[in-house]
């Protein structure tokens, strides 16, 4: 028996391979383009790279969000996570960067005793602050001595973070120059850190790539070691998404960049202590329950990428405050994660693998130099007071919206394979606060909106007739395409059987008491027919006529038929069905 049954074969052979199965199409189709603008092709042989090791042993840490704005609820809510395997809490304050409208309100010293009712701060679980002023977390650190706990023993990162506010609000908010006396008090009761955040989810939250979130987070932490001098006491904070090659790249990509940047500073290296929070803009309130999978791809991907502890936004964070169910599937996927399938035992897993050292090291590269353009401009304070940052991210993000919009980037249950009819979900009776952003501040967005508020309005819309034309061999694909590009702004569809002529089609329209249609055939039965099945719709009252497939030279000549609209891959999705429904008057 031979002892190696699969003969070897190059980069060469599978080259040739793949060209032959592309039957004359080029081979770039196979390269996609990041954010970035990083190039990602579909094969990369193995390559070593530096590792990017977490500062602590073994897994990472599961977190939950405590964010209820009473304090009795969020006592409650605390233990329930706490008491069914949570590691600790990210403890959300009333107006933090990732309050998104809810966080404990009240911090003053009756409140806060009634908030964490019950919670040991020395029994080994860690918490998170994610603040709006600073007096939150001096008012924490008030609390945990009021319960004569070894302060030097609680696992606290207390989330000071200025610059991130001054993104965030617009405004200047407390001045860098107040952070090393809180800082130093803080030490000098005992707590042992950290206590400043690089918190870049900002940058995230307001459509940044991947590496303008790398760039703003080091930026950041080189202002607070130039005022701290200590890098023990800074963590960041990155976003994570459901996409799970960028996510893990850029976790990696965190570390090699602070030790990076603190061996050009000439200090002694130190691991960097990261948080992930699965990320505000991929959350959707249509068909919401997707977002447990976006959730768990995110945990997945932050902690091999060497998140030191993760929380996962609720799936029903985006429609209100979460409820026992929804914060239980946040809790119990990362536990599924870490204590069933094991994924945090294995250090630095990516390691080694083509695909994502290739990916690491160009984000390493692409952050590294936005950051350094920050600091030719004098710095992360200097970048945001001369709007910088804020432009770069405008541009990415618009950007970002033209690609949801076009169906480039697809969001499940969205604007890819919609479900009109989802369950309801149940939310907790609190009302978020709204929040409006000032201007020259990083304004949090959610890439489904676009396609909620069209859902909404198209609820008087009346039904979309899909006009089959031929046999389900003829029609099948640009119906099933139809069906999804409607229904992605909420027009419900009617699908017809495959009719052969115009009379036939008017006929079936009719019956489906449908009020719009769009044709759905092939060009060749476009040419033929698509004139007089478009007049013929219009005959039987359809009040728009679309028609699925790029007009090309024939356009004037369909629209003078009756056709009002087209349909096609690349189109913007929003723009179109926003035509349509005005059109509609809805």
């Amino acid at each position: 028996m031979a002892t190696n049954a699969f003969p070897a074969r190059s980069e060469a052979d599978w080259r040739k391979a793949a060209e032959a199965a592309l039957r004359g199409e080029a081979f770039e189709k196979l390269v996609s383009i990041t954010a970035d603008g990083v190039r990602l092709g579909p094969l990369h042989a193995g390559r070593e790279g530096p590792r990017a090791l977490r500062g602590q042993q073994g897994a990472w840490k599961a977190l939950c969000r405590a964010d209820h704005p009473g304090a009795d609820d969020f006592a409650a809510t605390a233990r329930e996570d706490l008491e069914n395997g949570a590691d600790g809490l990210d403890v959300v304050f009333a107006g933090a960067a990732g309050a998104y409208g809810f966080g404990l309100a009240r911090t003053d010293p009756e409140a806060l005793d009634r908030a964490f009712d019950g919670i040991p701060f020395d029994g080994g679980a860690c918490f998170t602050l994610d603040i709006g002023a600073f007096e939150q977390a001096t008012a924490f650190a008030a609390l945990v001595e009021r319960t004569r706990a070894d302060v030097s023993g609680v696992d606290v990162a207390f989330g000071l973070d200025p610059l991130g506010a001054r993104a965030r609000t617009g405004a200047a908010g407390t001045e860098m120059s107040a952070l090393p006396p809180i800082v130093a008090e803080l030490r000098g009761r005992g707590f042992r850190g950290p206590f400043v955040a690089a918190d870049a989810r900002a940058v995230h939250d307001a459509g940044g790539t991947p590496a303008q979130e790398l760039a703003f987070a080091l930026a950041g932490a080189l202002a607070y070691l130039r005022a701290l001098e200590t890098p023990q006491a800074i963590q960041f904070r990155l976003a994570a998404d459901a996409d799970a090659l960028a996510t893990l790249a850029k976790f990696r990509a965190m570390r090699l960049l602070w030790a990076r940047l603190l061996s050009a500073c000439g200090v002694e290296a130190a691991p960097a202590r990261v948080h992930a929070v699965s990320a505000w803009r991929m959350m959707t309130v249509a068909e919401p329950y997707v977002n447990v999978m976006r959730a768990a791809l995110a945990a997945f991907a932050a902690g091999l990428g060497g998140a030191d502890s993760v929380t996962l936004l609720p799936f029903s964070q985006a429609i209100g405050l979460p409820d026992a169910f929804a914060r239980r599937l946040a809790r119990n996927t990362q536990l599924i994660e870490l204590r069933e399938a094991r994924l945090g035992f294995v250090a630095d897993p990516a390691a080694g693998a083509g695909g994502f050292e290739a990916m690491t090291e160009a984000l390493c590269e692409k952050a590294w130099g936005l950051f350094q353009s920050f600091e030719a401009a004098g710095g992360l304070a200097a970048a945001l007071e001369r709007g910088i940052v804020q432009d770069a991210v405008k541009t990415a993000a618009e950007a970002l919206k033209r690609d949801v919009a076009r169906g480039k980037t697809l969001l499940t249950g969205v604007s890819a394979h919609p479900h009109l009819d989802a369950d309801r979900v149940t939310v907790l009776p609190d009302a978020a606060k709204p929040y409006t952003a000032a201007e020259g501040a990083l304004a949090p967005l959610r890439l489904s909106e676009p396609f909620e508020r069209l859902r909404e309005a198209a609820k008087s819309a009346p039904k979309m007739f899909l006009a089959a034309i031929g046999p389900l061999s003829a029609h099948t694909q640009r119906l099933g395409f139809a069906r999804e590009f409607f229904e992605a702004g909420g027009v419900a569809t009617v699908a017809g059987v495959g009719a052969t002529s115009a009379t036939a089609l008017a006929a079936e329209f009719a019956a489906n008491g449908a009020g719009i249609a769009c044709l759905c055939g092939t060009d060749d039965s476009y040419v033929a027919d698509a004139e007089a099945f478009a007049a013929a719709l219009k005959t039987a009252g359809a009040r728009a006529v679309m028609l699925a497939g790029r007009p090309g030279e024939r356009e004037a000549a369909w629209r003078a038929a009756g056709v009002d609209g087209f349909i096609y891959a690349g189109a913007d999705r929003v723009a179109t069905l926003e035509e349509l429904l005005r059109r509609l008057s809805v």
